[in-house]
Protein backbone atom coordinates (compact mmCIF):
# COMPACT_ATOMS: atom_id res chain seq x y z
CA UNK A 1 0.00 0.00 0.00
CA UNK A 2 1.32 3.53 -0.96
CA UNK A 3 -1.09 5.62 1.04
CA UNK A 4 -4.19 5.18 2.77
CA UNK A 5 -6.82 7.20 1.65
CA UNK A 6 -9.28 6.63 3.44
CA UNK A 7 -7.27 8.28 6.30
CA UNK A 8 -6.04 11.09 3.89
CA UNK A 9 -9.95 11.92 3.09
CA UNK A 10 -10.23 12.28 6.75
CA UNK A 11 -7.72 14.47 7.53
CA UNK A 12 -8.43 16.57 4.54
CA UNK A 13 -11.80 16.81 5.61
CA UNK A 14 -10.56 18.14 8.79
CA UNK A 15 -8.44 20.56 6.78
CA UNK A 16 -11.39 21.35 4.91
CA UNK A 17 -13.51 22.49 7.70
CA UNK A 18 -10.55 24.76 9.45
CA UNK A 19 -10.48 26.26 5.56
CA UNK A 20 -13.98 27.00 5.68
CA UNK A 21 -14.30 28.86 9.12
CA UNK A 22 -11.37 31.04 7.73
CA UNK A 23 -12.80 31.68 4.49
CA UNK A 24 -16.14 31.59 4.95
CA UNK A 25 -17.47 33.28 1.60
CA UNK A 26 -15.49 31.70 -1.02
CA UNK A 27 -15.88 28.17 0.18
CA UNK A 28 -19.58 28.76 0.33
CA UNK A 29 -18.63 30.03 -3.55
CA UNK A 30 -16.65 27.14 -4.19
CA UNK A 31 -19.47 24.43 -2.46
CA UNK A 32 -22.23 26.19 -4.29
CA UNK A 33 -19.70 25.42 -7.74
CA UNK A 34 -19.89 21.91 -6.67
CA UNK A 35 -23.35 21.29 -5.97
CA UNK A 36 -24.30 22.81 -9.36
CA UNK A 37 -21.33 20.64 -11.34
CA UNK A 38 -22.05 17.56 -9.69
CA UNK A 39 -26.17 17.85 -10.11
CA UNK A 40 -27.52 15.09 -12.45
CA UNK A 41 -28.38 16.35 -16.02
CA UNK A 42 -27.27 15.16 -19.44
CA UNK A 43 -24.41 13.39 -17.67
CA UNK A 44 -25.62 11.47 -13.92
CA UNK A 45 -23.17 12.03 -10.59
CA UNK A 46 -21.43 8.96 -11.13
CA UNK A 47 -19.74 9.65 -14.48
CA UNK A 48 -19.00 13.24 -13.21
CA UNK A 49 -17.38 11.71 -10.04
CA UNK A 50 -15.38 9.47 -12.29
CA UNK A 51 -14.04 12.32 -14.63
CA UNK A 52 -12.90 14.93 -11.93
CA UNK A 53 -10.92 11.70 -10.59
CA UNK A 54 -9.72 11.35 -14.39
CA UNK A 55 -9.06 14.94 -13.69
CA UNK A 56 -7.54 14.62 -10.25
CA UNK A 57 -5.00 11.96 -11.55
CA UNK A 58 -4.35 14.15 -14.55
CA UNK A 59 -3.44 17.17 -12.15
CA UNK A 60 -1.62 15.10 -9.43
CA UNK A 61 -3.57 16.18 -7.10
CA UNK A 62 -3.56 13.83 -4.17
CA UNK A 63 -6.46 14.66 -2.07
CA UNK A 64 -8.79 14.98 -5.37
CA UNK A 65 -7.98 11.76 -5.97
CA UNK A 66 -8.93 10.67 -2.60
CA UNK A 67 -12.12 12.09 -2.15
CA UNK A 68 -13.62 11.75 -5.95
CA UNK A 69 -12.41 7.94 -5.59
CA UNK A 70 -14.18 7.68 -2.80
CA UNK A 71 -17.51 9.19 -4.36
CA UNK A 72 -17.05 6.83 -7.45
CA UNK A 73 -17.24 4.12 -4.80
CA UNK A 74 -20.44 6.05 -3.17
CA UNK A 75 -22.40 6.37 -6.58
CA UNK A 76 -21.53 2.82 -7.57
CA UNK A 77 -18.96 3.22 -10.03
CA UNK A 78 -17.46 -0.57 -10.90
CA UNK A 79 -13.74 -0.96 -11.08
CA UNK A 80 -13.80 -1.58 -14.76
CA UNK A 81 -15.72 1.85 -15.09
CA UNK A 82 -12.58 3.45 -12.92
CA UNK A 83 -9.58 1.28 -15.12
CA UNK A 84 -11.28 2.83 -18.19
CA UNK A 85 -11.38 6.31 -16.69
CA UNK A 86 -7.75 6.38 -15.48
CA UNK A 87 -6.88 4.96 -19.19
CA UNK A 88 -8.57 8.40 -20.07
CA UNK A 89 -6.36 10.33 -17.72
CA UNK A 90 -3.07 8.36 -18.92
CA UNK A 91 -3.81 9.34 -22.58
CA UNK A 92 -4.39 13.02 -21.34
CA UNK A 93 -1.75 13.53 -18.69
CA UNK A 94 0.92 10.78 -20.21
CA UNK A 95 3.88 8.94 -17.83
CA UNK A 96 3.58 10.84 -14.44
CA UNK A 97 -0.48 10.29 -14.92
CA UNK A 98 0.48 6.89 -14.87
CA UNK A 99 1.67 6.75 -11.74
CA UNK A 100 -1.24 8.60 -10.47
CA UNK A 101 -3.48 6.08 -12.14
CA UNK A 102 -2.20 3.47 -10.04
CA UNK A 103 -2.27 5.51 -6.85
CA UNK A 104 -6.19 6.40 -7.74
CA UNK A 105 -6.78 2.69 -8.05
CA UNK A 106 -5.32 1.80 -5.10
CA UNK A 107 -7.44 4.96 -3.14
CA UNK A 108 -10.60 3.08 -5.16
CA UNK A 109 -10.04 -0.90 -3.73
CA UNK A 110 -9.11 0.94 -0.43
CA UNK A 111 -12.61 2.50 -0.43
CA UNK A 112 -14.51 -0.34 -1.54
CA UNK A 113 -13.20 -2.77 0.68
CA UNK A 114 -14.17 -0.01 3.22
CA UNK A 115 -17.49 -0.36 1.77
CA UNK A 116 -17.66 -4.54 1.78
CA UNK A 117 -16.73 -4.09 5.29
CA UNK A 118 -18.97 -1.94 6.33
CA UNK A 119 -21.87 -3.35 4.57
CA UNK A 120 -21.29 -7.31 6.19
CA UNK A 121 -21.12 -5.16 9.35
CA UNK A 122 -24.44 -3.98 8.90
Amino acid sequence: MVKDWPQMAKDMSGAVRELRGGAPEVMKGFSAIARAALEAKALDTKTKELIALAIGVATRCDACVAFHAQAAVQQGASREEVMETLGMAIYMGAGPSVMYAAMATEAFDQFAWDRLDEDKAG
